[in-house]
């Protein structure tokens, strides 16, 4: 038996919520034991074969129309069928696209071609879940990218992500507030988020402090947030144990998930499924957990287990998957959440007892490692550091993903095989530690966050370096290359690229819809005091880069 990295999710059996890829329902009850009733489970855990591709695509019913309200509307369109309904709102589109160009400059007819063909190509193209936006060469890294800086925190920021449109930004810090701002002049508009105190009981010796969920906000370190695709729902992660849940366009509290249908430790990652109100989990208690913020529904559905150390990083497209990293368990889950299993990547270095225990028989990998070992140079041998610690992944489309750790290398994934497709060693330097009996000691610095432009050949990483590293996969998702730097004073601590479905009207930015990145930077790591980088910046920086010519 080869590596294993494969095993069977124990999650709990429970009915799936409705949502947009899914017809199972979930219970409107909030009591968690009425989502988890018992089912048969599933038998038999998979098996990966390295040569193995699957190039079946499941595309899901497409919803080919924009939505429009139409404000003259009358009320006999509430008898009209799902599909008269998108055949009308489609016609509405196309309608207000021909009335905003000069008449006789464009033929209408090749018009509507032209938008239903790109439609079509764009979303059953995001259905494959393959890669298939190449950017990088369309962008000048050769050239000082616009920036906008953001600062109000008073504590590092911990994670900072921007709306799908690129009308909104949110920031989160150490001190436990989230601030919303205007990414178009980069204000920091009246609705924002503070950190509300914890309440206490009184009683016979020390006082004790409740977390109750009445209580509108963080009561400590807010670590994490996530905001929904169609930037109606903003999450929030916290060292308080708690899973906040916020109306993004009013700034209202909704409600928090905490207790049963909680994390029993802090909650130091959060993401959405990519076009739907799925969120994902993840926790210093070891597992994962799955809620559904469908309007209606608004809860719990069931939690996923196999980590074996605190989870400190989670992602999440379009598919009913996640992906997630486990710290110094070193390992990188790719969960079906429907199939009720998962494969397991082991980062780190090699081992004998585990290649013993799990087979001990070379397989062709193997092989290969050894003939790549032997003709390396000596000097590259002494360079290379034992991972220790896995600490950020995102995934670049639904079968490959990246991943930092502790070693320095920056890893390229693929489902179809259990080892690193390509590793970027020591990918951000090395840092010097004077010591007083070895001298100059010399480690490699730690990936702290990653991101990808999704579908596409752009990701990103950061580290406490002083730069951000933007690195450029070739078309066959075999490797990848530095293609340039843009400055970021002190700890990185997220990341996000996106490129605005809406034009970002703002003087600092590039014109058009060129691709942005998110930053949220820090003195110190969210999750600890580990460093204190002087000369860093507690704040935000969002980059847009510039077109080549």
């Amino acid at each position: 038996m080869p590596d294993a990295f494969f095993a069977s999710s124990k999650q709990r059996k429970r009915k799936r919520p409705d949502s947009a890829q899914s017809s199972r329902k979930l219970p409107r009850k909030e009591n968690p034991k009425s989502v988890n009733r018992s089912r048969p489970k599933r038998s038999g855990d998979e098996e990966l074969d390295s040569d193995h591709t699957n190039d079946d695509v499941d595309i899901d019913d497409l919803e080919l129309a924009e939505h429009y309200d139409d404000p003259g509307a009358s009320g006999e369109e509430d008898n009209e069928t799902p599909a008269e309904k998108r055949l009308r709102l489609a016609q509405l589109y196309l309608d207000s696209v021909k009335e905003g160009l000069a008449e006789g400059e464009f033929d209408a007819a090749e018009i509507d071609k032209e938008l239903i063909s790109a439609r079509l190509q764009k979303d059953v193209m995001e259905h494959s879940g393959k890669m298939h936006l190449f950017v990088a060469d369309t962008l000048d890294f050769t050239q000082a990218p616009a920036v906008l800086r953001t600062r109000g925190h008073r504590f590092s920021v911990t994670s900072a992500v921007a709306s799908e449109s690129g009308q909104h930004l949110f920031t989160s810090g150490k001190e436990g507030s989230i601030i919303k701002w205007d990414l178009a002049s980069g204000k920091r508009l009246e609705t924002f988020f503070k950190v509300q105190p914890p309440t206490t009981a009184k009683g016979k010796g020390k006082q004790k402090s409740t977390t109750h969920t009445s209580v509108e906000g963080h009561t400590d370190s807010v670590l994490a947030l996530a905001i929904s695709s169609d930037g109606k729902y903003l999450a929030s992660a916290g060292k308080d144990r708690r899973i906040g849940v916020w109306d993004a366009e009013k700034g209202v509290w909704m409600t928090a998930f905490i207790g049963q249908v909680g994390h029993k430790d802090v909650v130091s990652a959060i993401s959405f499924r990519k076009g739907t109100h799925q969120l994902y989990t993840g926790s210093y208690d070891r597992t994962l957990k799955v809620y559904d913020l469908t309007p209606g529904v608004m809860g719990y559905v069931e939690t996923l287990f196999g980590h074996q150390d605190h989870v400190l990083s989670l992602d999440a497209l379009r598919g009913e998957t996640c992906i997630s990293v486990g710290g110094r368990d070193k390992t990188v889950r790719y969960w079906k959440i429907a199939d009720e299993t998962q494969l397991v990547f082991r980062g780190g270095g090699r081992s004998k007892i585990r290649d013993v225990l799990d087979g001990g028989l070379k397989g062709e990998d193997d092989e290969e490692d050894e003939k790549m070992e032997g003709t390396s140079k000596p000097k590259e041998k002494s360079r290379k550091f034992i991972e220790g610690s896995m600490e950020c992944v995102a995934m670049i489309d639904e079968t490959t993903f990246v991943s930092g750790g502790d070693s320095g290398s920056l890893c390229l994934w693929s489902t179809q095989k259990k080892k690193p497709v390509f590793t970027q060693p020591i990918a951000h330097g090395l840092h010097e530690t004077q010591s007083a009996t070895e001298g100059v000691v010399e480690t490699p610095r730690w990936i702290t966050a990653v991101a990808s432009l999704r579908y596409s050949d752009l990701i990103a990483s950061g580290s406490w370096d002083g730069d951000i590293r933007i690195w450029k996969l070739d078309a066959k998702l075999k490797s990848f290359e530095l293609v340039g730097t843009v400055p970021a004073p002190g700890v990185v601590n997220s990341l996000q690229f996106l490129t605005p479905t809406k034009d970002l009207e703002a003087e600092w930015a590039t014109s058009g819809r060129s691709p942005l990145l998110v930053v949220g930077l820090g003195k110190e790591h969210r999750l600890g005091r580990w460093w204190n980088i002087k000369d860093g910046f507690n704040g935000s920086m969002v980059f847009s880069f510039p077109r080549t010519s």
